[in-house]
C-alpha cells in the first residue's frame, strides 16, 4: 500500500478519473480506518486484557461493514470466554465473594418448562 494518499499526486485529472482518483482515495481511507481499528481491538481485547473493545468504523458498508461486524462478534466472544473461565477460577479457588450476572443468548423459544408426569397408585 502507498504511503501518502492518492491526492497528493501532482498528476491535475479531470472527469472519469477525477472520480476514479477520489473512489480509490476513499477506499485507501476506509481501508487505513478499519486496520487502526481491529488493531487497536486486537491489542487491547488479545494483548493488553482489556475486556469489550469493540471497532468502530465511520461510514463503512457492505463488506466493510460485515468485517467490522466479524471482528466485533469474535471480540466479544473472546470476552465472554475470559469473563466465564474467570468465573470458574474463583468458584474452584473456593472464591464465592463476588456475583455474578449472566446473560444467556439463547432463543426463549427454545427453552420448555419440564414435563410434569403424575402417577397416582
Amino acid at each position: 500500500m502507498r504511503e501518502r494518499p492518492l491526492e497528493e499526486n501532482s498528476v491535475d485529472v479531470k472527469g472519469e478519473i477525477l472520480e476514479l482518483k477520489n473512489t480509490m482515495n476513499t477506499m485507501v481511507d476506509q481501508l487505513r480506518s478499519f486496520a487502526s481499528e481491529v488493531t487497536r481491538v486486537a491489542r487491547e481485547v488479545g494483548t493488553d486484557g482489556k475486556l469489550g473493545g469493540q471497532a468502530e468504523v465511520q461510514g463503512v458498508e457492505g463488506i466493510w461493514k460485515d468485517l467490522t461486524d466479524n471482528v466485533n462478534v469474535l471480540a466479544g466472544n473472546l470476552t465472554d470466554q475470559v469473563r466465564v473461565s474467570s468465573r470458574w477460577y474463583r468458584v474452584a479457588n473456593g472464591d464465592l465473594s463476588k456475583k455474578s450476572r449472566s446473560t444467556s443468548r439463547a432463543r426463549s423459544s427454545n427453552l420448555k418448562p419440564p414435563s410434569i408426569r403424575w402417577s397416582i397408585s
